[in-house]
């Protein structure tokens, strides 16, 4: 396998329950400051833990309603910030879903996400559409569109029309 931003292995769980909203990813007592500062906040309600942490590859699960809660792209970047590879889980908020993929955020739906345990290490390849766990079963995820795994693997969807319209240098 071929590793991209929508693919990882060996990559650790940390596990969150459901309806994590937008809040407890991006706490609005650290919106007046930069993502840099807003990333240390990430799931501290809920993950003390988690920011400090949380490894670059790293993947985090969840219950279903992941994303809920108000609009703030911040919510997904915090994430991206943090090194976070992937979010699996049964169920996305939609603007949340759209506004990962915008800073480069791979979300995976599986309705099976709930029996991937904390600590576990796992293999995803979104484009073949599976997650393979160390005991060797697969957990199949939902198709994503080819469009928005190309913005993953550009760094999102800015850095993807950066990359498409920069000018290019006569030879």
């Amino acid at each position: 396998m071929t590793l991209s931003a929508t693919s990882s292995v060996g990559a650790r769980v940390w596990r969150v329950g459901a309806d994590i909203d937008t809040d407890q990813l991006a706490p609005g007592h650290a919106m007046k400051s930069g993502i840099e500062v807003i990333a240390t906040h990430c799931l501290e309600a809920v993950r003390p833990d988690f920011a400090a942490g949380v490894q670059r590859g790293d993947v985090l699960v969840a219950g279903p309603n992941f994303g809920i809660g108000s609009s703030r792209e911040q919510a997904a970047s915090a994430l991206v910030q943090l090194g976070v590879a992937a979010v699996i889980a049964p169920s996305f908020s939609g603007l949340y879903f759209r506004n990962a993929f915008n800073v480069g955020l791979l979300l995976l739906r599986c309705e099976r996400a709930q029996e991937i345990q904390e600590g576990e290490r796992i293999a995803f390849d979104a484009r073949a559409g599976g997650i393979a766990r160390a005991d060797g079963q697969i957990l199949a995820t939902e198709p994503i569109p080819g469009f928005l795994l190309d913005m993953v693997e550009a760094g999102g969807l800015l850095a993807q029309l950066q990359n498409r319209y920069q000018p290019r240098t006569p030879s």
